[in-house]
């Protein structure tokens, strides 16, 4: 009965997925966001498409063209699938580009370590720097030093194999070695043995081994980011028909998606970032389930290599049929709620089949999803909407006590706490008119910004983030700047726009 009511619930979901936008502009996002791991001192972030610099936040997921800066004696770590990016301080870092094919970085000053432990076929990891660009071609442990004093570029390969290229013949780096690059972009160099380990390498194997060691892997995903956080702070239980989950521990009261803040991160758009340390994998990936009386976190199944990251696994719950929103005054509100074991996402973004089928099957247990869509899609590549009625429709979580967290509208669109203006939605409110695939919100520059978006963050000198680097693969487009699409991006709000209209807006 379970598997039926899935299906059923899976048909009704499935028709939202198309929007108003050109469905010709499909261009999926990628399958993985960065996370901002872990901080130490004044570290601050530039979000793509925007001048300002904020405070960074521990689980702020971070994509292309998103800036980071450790300021004097501060570090930071961010995870990327299988990949561990250590700063050092005084480091300024570009995240060029953050593709389900390519990671390329510009690392403008200072030092970054990288530990990658799988590297897929055809994945590419670039490090672009003033005077080479290095190309990571085995798994390992990296380190690379820039002077912009000096002028010089140094990579040592402590473990693994890579290629510096630039204007001259590229330079092959083995196990074992350093090679200092000197004279701009000429690719002079000098090779060495890699040095030994500093203070900073001492610190990034002892993150490394508390990660490689981490039980959790046993369960999900080794690309499921943040995984290796859950172990002290819950404990893994095996129930029913869920399998393996997650009980994280919290006090009494505490539900998913309550104690965070949003923010507006594209391509996807409103993004949860979590109060929690062990927050950012079971926001991202995953489902929700309410069994004994407590929450579970029930991962998606283990055997899927590269899990698809989502902003945030939710059910909306807004517009004129919410009344809840009526409490609010001007400006309205909106609600949200995880969702469930087997039950679908829809995204509020543009995707093809092949996205919406991957984002879900790789985060939960859903049946005869290629069935079920091959009934919404026709041959030639257009989408056929056959069935819009979702007044039948019932969440598992959506009568579960303090499960549904409402705010007004301001809170969203400011990145305040959730916790701080959240009121108690009784159960009558949550009528299948009022659900929504997207958050019906549009963004503000403080939802770009994020937390602290008035704050005085640390700033990298001008001369730093000016310097030109050398690249191998093209980089992308930069993004068009958040002011320049605002007022569009309010006619529809809550959706971000689809390439197509990102193009246009380029034009102009």
């Amino acid at each position: 009965m379970k598997n039926l009511r899935r299906l059923v619930f899976l048909n009704l979901l499935l028709a939202l997925l198309v929007s108003a936008a050109a469905l010709s502009a499909f261009a999926d996002p990628p399958g993985r966001a960065v996370r901002l791991q872990y901080i130490s001192g004044a570290v601050s972030i530039q979000p793509g498409g925007v001048n300002d610099w904020v405070e960074g936040v521990v689980n702020r997921p971070l994509t292309t063209s998103d800036r980071v800066w450790t300021d004097k004696e501060a570090r930071a770590e961010l995870h990327l699938g299988s990949a561990a990016l250590r700063m050092n301080a005084e480091t300024s870092l570009t995240l060029t580009n953050v593709s389900d094919d390519v990671v390329q970085i510009e690392l403008d000053q200072g030092t970054l370590n990288l530990h990658i432990r799988h590297l897929f076929g055809g994945e590419t990891y670039e490090i672009d720097t003033p005077n080479q660009a290095f190309t990571i071609l085995k798994a390992g442990d990296y380190r690379f030093d820039v002077d912009p004093n000096a002028d010089t570029t140094s990579v040592a390969v402590f473990r693994g194999e890579g290629e510096a290229n630039g204007q001259g013949p590229g330079v092959k780096i083995k196990s074992g070695h350093q090679a200092t690059f000197t004279g701009g972009t000429s690719m002079q160099y000098q090779m060495a043995s890699a040095p030994g380990f500093d203070g900073f390498d001492d610190w990034c194997r002892v993150r490394d081994d508390r990660e490689d060691h981490a039980r959790s892997y046993q369960y999900v995903s080794a690309d499921v980011v943040g995984a290796d956080e859950l172990d002290e702070y819950g404990t893994w239980r095996t129930v029913g028909e869920y399998g393996p989950v997650w009980v994280p521990t919290v006090a009494p009261g505490w539900a998913p998606y309550h104690y965070g803040h949003w923010v507006w991160v594209e391509p996807w758009g409103w993004t949860w970032v979590d109060d929690a340390p062990w927050g950012f994998a079971p926001s991202h990936y995953g489902r929700w389930v309410n069994t004994g009386g407590y929450w579970a976190w029930a991962p998606g199944p283990v055997v899927v290599a590269r899990p698809v990251y989502a902003p945030a696994l939710v059910a909306w719950v807004g517009g004129p049929h919410f009344g809840v929103s009526l409490s609010f005054g001007g400006g309205g509100g909106v609600g949200w709620f995880p969702l469930g074991w087997g039950e679908p996402y829809v995204p509020s973004y543009a995707v093809s089949r092949t996205y919406f089928q991957q984002v879900n099957v790789s985060n939960t247990h859903i049946t005869n999803i290629t069935n079920v869509t091959n009934n919404y899609y026709v041959s030639n590549n257009n989408t056929t909407v056959v069935n819009n009625n979702i007044s039948n429709i019932r969440y598992a979580n959506q009568n579960v006590r303090g499960a549904v967290t409402a705010v007004p509208t301001r809170t969203m669109t400011n990145a305040e706490p959730v916790a701080k203006s959240a009121v108690a939605v009784p159960a009558s409110e949550i009528k299948p008119a009022s659900f929504t695939t997207a958050a019906p919100v549009a963004p503000a520059r403080t939802s770009v910004l994020g937390a602290n978006a008035n704050a005085r963050a640390a700033v990298p000198p001008a001369q730093v983030t000016a310097r030109p680097v050398v690249s191998h693969v093209a980089p992308p487009q930069k993004p068009v700047p958040f002011e320049d699409k605002r007022e569009v991006l309010a006619k529809n709000p809550g959706r971000p726009l689809d390439t197509g209209t990102e193009a246009e807006l380029r034009k102009s």
